[in-house]
């Protein structure tokens, strides 16, 4: 089947195996009837369902913490109760912000208020002036872990604070990364790691990144495309992320090649932050085009939402500021009947905070990235987490299920300025 905007909905719901898939019934699936009214509405609906905090989580403490490679937030409130969040490498040099400007503006707020109080954030200290990644990627680090608190306080897993469990396994796909292997080294790799997880889905990259249309190493991506569905056969679904390395001309070419192959996605076609570009690519292609994984503006989203310039949403739940706003990222995807695929960058817990994401976002794409790092962090989590037959399981445990990382913490270096 060849995967195109008449089709690739239905096909999600079809391959989300053992779990239910949300209906979009009611949805349009025509992006030209898309009412960018309700899109706004989105926005300015609450998101979470706190009915059972009657009473209020005052923050009392907010900490960044190192243990070994990892860096944690923890917060705590009045109670006693702690929450804790995962950062990603991007700490190393975006930590002065956290601690700076993030941090003590939740010292004696009601946790329960934290949609609101992420609004006062951006504007505390102009915090708006340094919009994007840095900023929001330190806002996500303290959000994930006050919602970490909120369920650990109400005993429910985070899946109740924004609605519902609607599965309790997530299919997986698996990628390499690479770009300097020859498309023989590469379909190797991606074998190796078909046969180690059970998936039934693979990415490789294409294009030499941000490139301007230069490859890798020469006739890569050609060969790459034409050896992947020759050898790994039509059970396996093939995604390709360009990582804008093309203009709109050698994009196209590059999608053209990827319908002939059936493949399920086009990820970053050009340049993340040229809209007009990918527009152009997506209205020549069938194949549904991927991105946001560096936007951080919900206005942005809005706009690649509503002109139809992504098929399928990518939003990171950290560059993007965390599980609330990613939320209305997906809410506003599902009213334009398109599926969210969120893309990692967290090494080390992305798996587990795309694992709870997906547990109760109804549109969730076919499948999701397996990102490296299940080895340091998987044990925090309960149920441990795990790839099984390309899935891998949500934990059950209250907040973002990652119970047993307070013992651990006992012994984690707390980090200031």
């Amino acid at each position: 089947m060849v995967y195109n905007r008449r089709n690739f909905l239905k096909t999600a719901s079809a391959a989300s195996l053992v779990l239910p898939l949300t209906s979009c019934t009611n949805v349009p699936k025509d992006s030209e009837q898309i009412n960018e009214q309700k899109l706004i509405d989105i926005c300015n609906t609450p998101v979470l369902r706190l009915d059972s905090l009657t009473q209020p989580v005052i923050i009392e403490s907010m900490e960044l913490l190192k243990l070994g490679d990892t860096y944690f937030v923890k917060t705590r409130s009045k109670d006693g109760i702690e929450g804790i969040s995962v950062t990603n490498k991007k700490i190393d040099v975006l930590y002065p912000i956290l601690l700076k400007l993030i941090i003590p503006f939740f010292i004696g707020k009601d946790a329960r208020q934290i949609e609101t109080l992420l609004e006062e954030l951006y504007v505390y200290k102009s915090n708006y002036k340094m919009q994007g990644l840095a900023l929001w990627c330190c806002v996500a680090w303290a959000e994930g872990s006050i919602i970490d608190l909120l369920g650990k306080t109400s005993g429910q897993h985070i899946s109740a604070l924004f609605g519902e469990k609607i599965r309790d396994k997530i299919p997986i796909y698996v990628a390499s990364g690479n770009r300097d292997t020859t498309p023989e080294e590469e379909i190797k790799i991606l074998q190796q790691k078909i046969a180690e997880t059970g998936t039934k889905a693979i990415k490789f990259k294409v294009g030499g990144r941000m490139s301007r249309n230069m490859d890798s190493l020469p006739g890569r991506s050609e060969s790459l495309i034409e050896l992947s569905r020759k050898i790994l056969g039509n059970e396996i679904t093939i995604q390709a992320d360009a990582n804008g390395s093309y203009g709109v001309q050698k994009a196209i070419e590059t999608g053209r090649r990827l319908e002939a192959i059936d493949a399920y996605l086009f990820e970053e076609p050009c340049r993340f932050d040229n809209i007009e570009e990918t527009k152009q690519v997506a209205d020549a292609l069938t194949i549904p085009v991927s991105g946001g994984e560096q936007e951080s503006s919900e206005y942005r989203f809005r706009k690649l939402i509503a002109d139809n310039v992504l098929q399928i949403v990518q939003p990171d739940l950290h560059y993007y500021g965390g599980f609330i706003r990613t939320t209305r990222v997906a809410r506003m995807a599902e009213q334009a009947g398109k599926p969210v695929t969120v893309h990692i960058s967290n090494d080390n817990a992305g798996y587990a905070e795309m694992v709870n994401f997906s547990s109760f976002t109804p549109n969730i794409g076919r499948f999701q990235e397996l990102k490296t790092g299940m080895e340091a962090t998987a044990d925090l989590f309960e149920p441990r987490i795990q790839v099984k037959d390309g899935l891998l399981n949500v934990p059950t445990a209250p907040g973002l299920g990652m119970v047993h990382a307070e013992y651990a913490l006992k012994n984690a270096e707390r980090i200031s300025l």
